[in-house]
């Protein structure tokens, strides 16, 4: 039986290798917008989040991810929890894959505008990560490319990656979601503060 994996990335780098490996290892992959668009230019066979949803992005892409079929095929802890929801087909989300809009670069920019600023605030892309953390007795969660090429070698040796690499995974995903928040907090704070002293 196949298994799912969900990519949705902002930095591209080594993810058409990522995803023609997981392909080889009998992976289904979703994907969404760019990132589908750019693993279909690889070769890479994808199902658009759209189709699997069967529901199309809204808000100009605000709305992706943020759907119940994607979040309970990742919360899940069998497919026992799935069976008999609703009557759509739900089906199990073994590994995730984001990296989140790059705010930091988005900020350094000169020009940058608080508009700008505020557009590349990700929502669904630490939402998916939270999910994937939590659930990690189950889920696979992956947010640095450094660390694909172990995620497969054990996937590979093994069928699955272990219990404690995906500890290991899901710690470093709450931890970047705490990095992101915090930057994302001081820079609304920084700019309160800036447009106080221009009143």
């Amino acid at each position: 039986m196949k298994k799912i994996a969900l990519i949705s990335v902002s930095d591209k780098k080594d993810i058409d290798i990522l995803a023609s490996k997981l392909t080889k290892n009998n992976y289904i992959i979703l994907s969404t917008g760019g990132t589908a668009k750019y693993l279909t230019s690889k070769g890479i066979d994808i199902i658009p989040i759209s189709e699997f949803t069967n529901f199309d992005e809204i808000l100009g892409g605000r709305v992706k991810t943020l759907h119940p079929m994607i979040h309970a095929g990742i919360l899940a802890k069998t497919q026992k929890d799935l069976d008999g929801l609703h009557e759509k087909k739900y089906h199990l989300i073994d590994i995730v894959i984001v990296n989140l809009y790059p705010f930091e670069k988005t900020i350094s920019a000169k020009n940058c505008t608080f508009s700008e600023a505020i557009e590349n605030i990700d929502v669904g892309g630490p939402t998916l990560l939270r999910a994937s953390a939590k659930n990690h007795e189950r889920v696979t969660v992956l947010t640095e490319p450094e660390d694909y090429e172990k995620v497969i070698k054990q996937i590979e040796e093994n069928g699955s990656t272990t219990k404690s690499m995906r500890q290991e995974l899901a710690s470093k995903a709450f931890l970047k979601i705490s990095k992101y928040d915090s930057m994302i907090a001081n820079y609304l704070l920084d700019n309160k503060n800036k447009n106080s002293l221009l009143s």
